[in-house]
Order: structure tokens, then sequence, then C-alpha cells
């Protein structure tokens, strides 16, 4: 029996996507609103746009919020269509 026969295979990660979009949406509109706070700082330096930067992140966040739950939403229709393989390692273990 060879090394390569004797190793594992393992599956690639394929977690769900919404959790990361919210989180990184959650951040810009939290930037966003700490640098609305410390605008006439930011306005003195030349950077009163910093603001409307992360706003539009969160906006832009929104859109892959959306997009991300197509996507789990496809991926958990194509996983239930499918064999039935991961099911029954699951029940397996």
């Amino acid at each position: 029996m060879t090394e390569r026969s004797r190793l594992r295979r393992l599956s690639p990660l394929d977690p769900p996507m919404v959790p990361f979009a919210v989180a990184g949406t959650v951040l810009w509109l939290v930037l966003g609103l700490g640098f609305l706070a410390i605008r006439p700082t930011l306005a003195r330096g030349g950077n009163e746009d910093w603001p409307v930067i992360c706003f539009t992140g969160a906006g832009l966040g929104l859109v892959g919020i959306v997009l991300m739950a197509i996507h789990d939403r496809g991926r958990a229709r194509q996983s239930g269509s499918s064999s039935g393989q991961a099911d029954t390692d699951t029940v397996a273990r």
C-alpha cells in the first residue's frame, strides 16, 4: 500500500457566505458612523470623503448579502439534490 493511498482525501470547505457579507457590511457601517462623528477633524486633514466611502461600502455590502443569500440557497439546493453522499457520511459518524 503506497502512502498516497493511505492518506484521507479531504473535501474543500464550503461555508455559508451570508455571515461574512453581513460582518463586512456591519464593519463598513461602524467605520462610517465613527468617521461621521469626527468629520470636522477629517475635513481639516482633507479627508472629508471617508464617511461617504464607508457608507458606499455598506451599500455595496447590502448587495453582497443578497448575492450571497442566493449563492447559499443554490448551494443548499445542489447538495440536497446530490446523490446523498454527504448525508450518509454524516449519519455514519
